[in-house]
């Protein structure tokens, strides 16, 4: 196993003396397996002699207080196995500033129970040089928007740890690093309440780029200029789906979406037939009393 390890900035340069470490990950258990110190070029070699097929290979480095990890490596059936540099970055707290690359919001239909599954994927772009992060719960190093309706509030699996993601009121918070380079993905569920006709989705801050899945085909979608554009429907895993897609959209921005009330079901209709029937019942009772003869007409006409 070899790779090199960088520090990113400006310039990104070899980084000498540091501790590469190969880890070795299983379903339900993994660890470190060995490790060695970068050269002056920022080079490392890790001897893997077994090869575990099942197990997942990843190189981490440590770079002021915080840990950075590789990609799977693919080391099956390789006598030396390239990983790809390793960045690693100092570290800040309360900058550099963060922004919404990207949000893809998902709303099914309504469920038996009326309610619906809202799925958010976000993607946030770590605008500087340095990795951002805190030391302090009340800072976070990003928030954003919710519905204030959402319930049920559950992190979801990403580049951002769901440990790092929490709700708190009205608005979801990262407590975990932001380094910069590619955009780093993070995602959370929520549960719009039964009878929910409209979604206000809350525009807190800029978003380069909005997309909209939408179960309802027949939902309507309104935004500012420049509005968003639909894309027709998009089949996902058998289920069909309205796609709309925007942007940039400005802080404040009002995202609104029109919901059905949900697909027609027979059983919606039993109060309806219900009455029905009981009105039908009394109608038919009091003709068949009107036209049978009372016991003291039958013995006046004896």
């Amino acid at each position: 196993m070899r790779g090199r390890v960088l520090l990113g900035g400006r310039d990104t340069v070899p980084l000498a003396g540091a501790w590469a470490v190969l880890h070795r990950v299983l379903r339900d258990s993994g660890g470190p397996l060995d490790s060695a110190r970068t050269d002056r070029a920022g080079r490392y070699r890790i001897p893997l002699a077994r090869v575990d097929t099942s197990a997942v290979y990843v190189v981490s480095a440590w770079y002021d207080s915080l840990a950075y990890f590789s990609m799977p490596l693919n080391v099956v059936g390789r006598p030396a196995a390239e990983a790809e540099n390793l960045i690693v970055y100092r570290t800040t707290k309360r900058l550099p500033p963060i922004r919404l690359a990207r949000r893809l919001l998902t709303i099914a239909r309504p469920g038996a129970d009326g309610t619906r599954d809202v799925l958010e994927i976000l993607e946030l772009e770590n605008t500087g040089l340095t990795t951002r992060i805190t030391d302090d719960t009340l800072v976070p190093t990003w928030a954003g928007a919710i519905p204030g309706t959402a319930i049920q509030f559950q992190a979801g699996q990403g580049d951002i740890s769901p440990d790092a993601l929490q709700r708190r009121g009205d608005n979801v918070v990262v407590l975990g690093p932001i380094p910069p380079g590619r955009p780093k993905q993070l995602s959370y569920s929520y549960v719009l309440p039964a009878g929910s006709n409209a979604l206000a989705v809350p525009i807190d801050q800029w978003s380069k780029d909005a997309n909209l899945l939408i179960e309802d085909t027949a939902a309507v979608v309104t935004a500012p200029p420049p509005g968003v554009e639909s894309i027709g429907v998009q089949g996902i895993e058998q289920r069909r789906f309205a796609a709309y897609r925007g942007g940039p959209l400005q802080g404040g921005a009002a995202l609104t979406i029109a919901l059905p009330q949900g697909a027609f079901r027979p059983q919606m209709l039993l109060p309806y037939v219900i009455g029905v029937l009981a009105a039908a019942m009394v109608a038919a009772l009091a003709w068949a009393l009107k036209r049978k003869p009372s016991a003291v007409s039958a013995q006046r006409s004896a």
